[in-house]
Order: structure tokens, then C-alpha cells, then sequence
């Protein structure tokens, strides 16, 4: 579908297509139509045009999330394209703001605000190149360390108003091993810098916790919105309480807690009074609203983290939690349930375990709830009718994720046919049918068997429930079956780092493993 354009934006793509033309007569352009031209050159890729645009900002802020969004001018958002080439020039041009003498406009820059740029999975850009948020987060360090080496070199007297810039960079950092030293030294020189980092969200991946916890505090956590504890930052209860106890996050709105956090089937009294302690600590969190502690075991516990918490959770991922009836009864009667916009509780055997207590929560979350994920949870071509009654009145579901459970090609062909009728469904991410693969497969599948399956079959249903969607008129709806799980920036950004840990780790595990049998022989 082609998006309609005003006059005036096809007159700011021919004006920024020359970028030669676009620097010799920038002078003349008025302050208004700086963000027109800039969404104009970030739409054509003009890179050299969005650098000496942003190095002559005339205004008081520069928002990527409003420049890129819908506009009067032009409807379509192109907040999603992480354009290596128009990223690059804008973070270059804003550092040559700060150098820039000969601007002319006054500097009134104040605030630009990186936040709103969406990583997706599909690029539409031309130079195909994305530049993720790590990468955002080491070029803004880099280009913050370069800039101060720069005012060391250069007396204050020769350049007097460099001294004098100070602009707020709203950014969501992204922190692992590898830009560590990075990220680091321009947050240690903040106060020193024209361009302060104000990191707004976190997230830290393959990380030792004694850097994690230095680079936290270092954030200004009183800001932070969004904390993001993933892969390879070995946090246990004891650190969370620590991190707690010494840090207030009083902004904090999600907090995501890497697996194995907690494990109950190892608690002492110590550690249940640490569980008290760390619920209670984030009950002085008013703003959280989003949580997700997937892979820890749960079990029996669910009630002591999430009691003292004074508002109630929008999004909870509780997924592979070992939850019992208890923790699910918990959750339907809970005041968090009438809230509940997206919920994952993956890993579970619904079904089997806990039937009436689920739907109970289905019910009561069904007038918000967008986004629901039950993978592996034991769904099997039985519990389909008691699924679509379930689901009929969550009439805003956008989402519904239920790969890896055990169903027929004809039971998701019946869900298929129901799922037309919720109207706001965008993404459905459903599992091989189970007559894909050989008899007797055994369900959670591992890894070594989930890719032996009857491809030309799966392709077959596939084409059929598609043509389901079709039928009803539901080309809208995305339907995949993404086997190894959905797509995830940050992941994908960073999986040559992961692996090399994982490699490092299991070396150090079977060196460990060689030395102990020697020293037993």
C-alpha cells in the first residue's frame, strides 16, 4: 500500500536529493521545515543531508520518535528503520553540532530524545544495513569520548560557546563485555561532555556482576524506566536483594530478571525472608508495571513477590516458572488480573494442572489483554473448543503465540477458522502439527528433533490456514511458525558475542571436568 505525500513533502524530497545544494542554501530554510526535510532525507537515505541538518538544528529538541512518526505530510512511520547510514549521520551530525562555529542559527538544542526508534526484524531501507541498539550505545559513547578529547586539545579561548553546549541525550543503552570500557568511560565523564548520555532503559547482557552493578549506578537509575538483566549476568536472589537495597528506582516501569534468578527448591528460612524483602522492595516501585522473571522456579511463591506491589502489573512473563495451582489461583483472583494487556505462561501444562483457574484468569483479563503466549504447555487437540470459549472475549488480542504443543493439522485448522473472528489480531505464531513428525514424538520436542518433520507437509497446512486467513479476509494477520523462537533484536545483534561466551564457558566447564578426573585417577 502506498502511503499518500503532501505537496509539501514532495517538495522536501527534491530539495534534500542534492545534498550539495541542500549545504549552500540551508542558510535560507526556515526553522519549521527543518523536521520535514529531515523525515524527507531519512525516507531517500540522504545521509549527507540528515548529518548537516542536525549540525544546524534550529530548535529546542530533535525527537527521532515525532520526526519519524506519522505526519500531516506523510502518514507513514518510519520510526522501525534502523538505517545504518541515517543513524550514523545523525549521531556524526550531532557531534558536529557541538564543534560547529559557523552555524547560522543560534544553538538552542536542549534535548534529542533517541528512545522512539523501534529494531524490527524486516529492514525496508535500500542499504539494507541496521544499526542496532548496541551499536547506538557504542557509537554515542565513542563519539562522546571523541568530543572531549577534542575540548582537551583546544583552549577554552579559541572556542568559547563548545564549552558552553549542554544537550540531554535520551538513549536506551545496551551493555555487554564488549563495549563495556566504552560505555563506561563517557558516563564517567558525563559532567565533562556538551552531550550528556541520560539513559532511560538498560539492558545488560554477558556481563559480570561486579561490572554490572558499577555501571548501574553509574546511569543515574533515578531516570531509568526500563532495567533489562538478560543472558549471561549470573544474578541470583542474594544480588537482586543487594541491588535493591543499595539502588532506588523510582521510575522504574519494566524490569526483566534473567533466568535462574530464583530457585524455591532450594530456600532456607534465610532465603525466604530475602523474597519478603525483595517484594517489598519492589512495592515501593510505583511506577512497574511490566515484569518478567521467566525460567526461575516459582513454585508456591508467586503471592509473596507480587502482594506488595501498589500497581497493578500491565505485562507479566512468568513462563517455565514451575507456577503450582496455588500461584495460578493466585494470579485469577489477584488485582494485577483486570490489568493484564500481555501474558506468557509458556512452559506450563495448563490443561493438565490448573484448567479452571486459567480460564478464570482469561476471563478476567480478556477485556485488555493484546498479546498471549502459551508455548509448550501441553494444548492438545481436546482443549481446542475449551480454548476458543476462552479466548472469544478477548475481543483486542493482537497477539497469540502457542508453538510447540501437540496439535493436529485439523485442530489448528479449527482454531484458524475462530481466530479469523478476533478483530484486532495481527501475529499468530503456531506449532508444526504433530502429524508432521514421526509417530510417537514426545512432546516438550528437543532440540535435536524439532527440525525432523515432514517439511512438505507442514508446507501444505501451512498454505491452508493461510488460505483460512484469506478466505475470511484476514491478509492482516501474520501466521508463522518461528521455531526456535521469535525474532529478538538485542539477540540477533549480539549472537557472535553470546556464542563466543558460551564457547568460552563450556571449554572452562570441561577443563574443570578433565582436571577433577586426573586428580581422581
Amino acid at each position: 500500500r502506498t502511503t499518500m505525500k503532501s505537496l509539501r513533502f514532495i517538495s522536501a524530497e527534491a530539495f534534500v536529493s542534492n545534498a550539495e545544494f541542500v549545504r549552500k542554501n540551508l542558510g535560507a530554510v526556515a526553522h519549521d521545515l527543518f523536521p520535514l526535510l529531515f523525515k524527507a532525507s531519512y525516507l531517500l537515505e540522504q545521509g549527507e543531508v540528515i548529518h548537516d541538518l542536525v549540525k544546524n538544528w534550529p530548535l529546542f529538541d530533535l525527537n527521532m520518535g515525532k520526526l519519524l512518526g506519522a505526519t500531516l505530510d506523510f502518514q507513514e512511520d518510519l520510526s522501525h528503520r534502523t538505517c545504518s547510514v541515517c543513524l550514523e549521520s545523525c549521531l556524526t551530525g550531532l557531534r558536529d553540532y557541538v564543534l560547529n562555529q559557523t552555524s547560522p542559527y543560534m544553538k538552542k538544542l536542549k534535548v534529542v530524545d533517541l528512545t522512539g526508534i523501534k529494531d524490527v526484524e524486516v529492514q525496508f531501507c535500500k542499504c539494507k544495513k541496521t544499526m542496532g541498539r548496541w551499536a547506538r550505545t557504542q557509537l554515542l559513547s565513542k563519539l562522546c569520548s571523541e568530543l572531549l578529547v577534542y575540548l582537551q586539545s583546544v583552549p577554552a579561548q579559541y572556542n568559547p560557546g563548545t564549552f558552553e553546549i549542554s544537550i540531554n541525550v535520551l538513549i536506551d543503552l545496551f551493555v555487554t563485555e564488549r563495549n563495556y570500557e566504552m560505555v563506561l568511560q563517557a558516563l564517567l565523564k558525563k559532567c565533562s561532555c556538551p552531550l550528556k548520555i541520560c539513559c532511560v532503559a538498560f539492558r545488560s547482557d554477558n556481563l559480570t556482576l561486579q561490572k554490572f552493578f558499577y555501571i548501574i549506578k553509574l546511569t543515574d537509575p533515578s531516570l531509568l524506566r526500563k532495567l533489562e538483566i538478560v543472558h549471561n549476568v549470573h544474578l541470583e536472589m542474594e544480588h537482586l536483594e543487594m541491588l535493591f537495597n543499595s539502588i532506588h528506582f523510582p521510575q522504574l516501569m519494566s524490569l526483566t530478571l534473567p533466568a535462574r534468578t530464583f530457585n524455591v527448591r532450594r530456600f532456607t528460612a534465610t532465603d525466604e525472608k530475602m523474597l519478603t524483602n525483595i517484594g517489598e522492595k519492589m512495592g515501593e516501585m510505583t511506577q512497574l508495571t511490566e515484569l518478567s522473571m521467566s525460567f526461575s522456579i516459582l513454585t508456591g511463591r508467586i503471592q509473596k513477590i507480587l502482594s506488595p506491589l501498589k500497581t497493578p502489573l500491565k505485562m507479566l512473563d512468568v513462563s517455565n516458572c514451575s507456577l503450582n495451582h496455588a500461584d495460578m489461583a493466585f494470579l485469577a483472583n489477584s488485582f494485577h488480573a483486570n490489568h493484564l494487556e500481555a501474558v506468557d505462561l509458556s512452559g506450563h501444562s495448563i490443561p493438565e494442572l490448573y484448567p479452571s483457574t486459567f480460564f478464570k484468569l482469561l476471563s478476567q483479563c480478556s477485556s485488555v489483554l493484546r498479546s498471549l503466549t502459551l508455548e509448550d504447555c501441553n494444548i492438545q487437540d481436546t482443549h481446542v473448543n475449551l480454548l476458543i470459549v476462552g479466548l472469544s472475549p478477548c475481543q483486542k488480542l493482537q497477539e497469540f503465540k502457542f508453538i510447540g504443543n501437540p496439535l493436529s493439522s485439523q485442530a489448528l485448522k479449527h482454531l484458524f477458522t475462530f481466530l479469523c473472528e478476533l478483530p484486532k489480531l495481527k501475529n499468530v505464531e503456531f506449532p508444526v502439527p504433530r502429524d508432521c513428525y514421526p509417530v510417537g514424538i514426545i512432546y516438550p520436542i528437543d532440540d535435536a528433533n524439532l527440525c525432523r518433520f515432514d517439511h512438505q507437509k507442514y508446507e501444505r497446512v501451512a498454505e491452508e490456514l493461510n488460505l483460512i486467513l484469506t478466505q475470511a479476509n484476514r491478509e492482516d494477520v501474520k501466521a508463522s511458525t518461528p521455531l526456535f523462537g521469535s525474532f529478538d533484536a538485542a539477540v540477533q545483534e549480539t549472537n557472535n558475542e553470546l556464542g563466543a561466551y558460551l564457547i568460552k564457558s563450556f571449554k572452562e566447564t570441561l577443563q574443570k571436568f578433565t582436571t577433577s578426573f586426573n586428580n581422581m585417577s
